[in-house]
């Protein structure tokens, strides 16, 4: 099988279904977003730091992600007979946050991303994250989605913050302090 179809070559692409839309249509970008963070996820996997811990759920988010972009390449009311992300996706983040917290030391103040390699890595992934989660509400005005796509992708930002911080700990280098100008 050939990789190139030129079935794009005018501007569109397909969805599943055989749907055709233009590249830049919402639901395109949207999901191409969290193909972005996807493969950050799989950039910072590949830092020899990676706190053993952080690896095995950083795997199992990349093919929840897949589900995720396979679910937003469906138009309404086909179905992509792919498993589709649920509660228990949600809740495997929850406790993961709560689970890593509970080492961290609290929150004084505002941090910077950075610190150690694969933290910078995390921060950066949290960054599409947020930018993702920004165009999956904009595309939830327009067509409405399930609400736990809307819940996982909130929890995810909030793990990929948490686990920045927790590579720090685990790589025994401090977190970066925002500090305020003086005015």
């Amino acid at each position: 099988m050939k990789i190139y179809t030129k079935g794009g070559d005018a501007g569109e692409t397909g969805l599943f279904g055989n749907v055709r839309v233009p590249k830049d249509d919402l639901r395109i970008r949207t999901y191409g977003t969290f193909d972005e963070l996807n493969s950050v996820l799989g950039l910072a996997l590949c830092e020899s730091s990676m706190p053993s811990t952080l690896q095995a759920s950083l795997k199992r988010i990349q093919g929840e992600l897949f589900q995720l972009g396979a679910e937003l390449a469906t138009p309404r009311g086909k179905d992509s007979g792919l498993h589709l992300v649920e509660e228990p996706s949600i809740q495997a983040l929850e406790k993961e946050i709560d689970q890593m917290e509970t080492s961290l030391p609290p929150l004084k103040t505002f941090i910077l991303p950075g610190g150690a390699k694969t933290s910078a890595l995390l921060h950066l992934a949290r960054t599409v994250a947020r930018r993702a989660e920004r165009e999956l509400i904009t595309l939830n005005r327009a067509e409405p989605q399930r609400a736990p796509v809307l819940q996982y992708v909130n929890r995810l930002s909030d793990y990929l913050f948490v686990s920045a911080r927790f590579a720090n700990l685990q790589a025994k280098t401090s977190d970066i302090p925002w500090i305020a100008p003086k005015v």
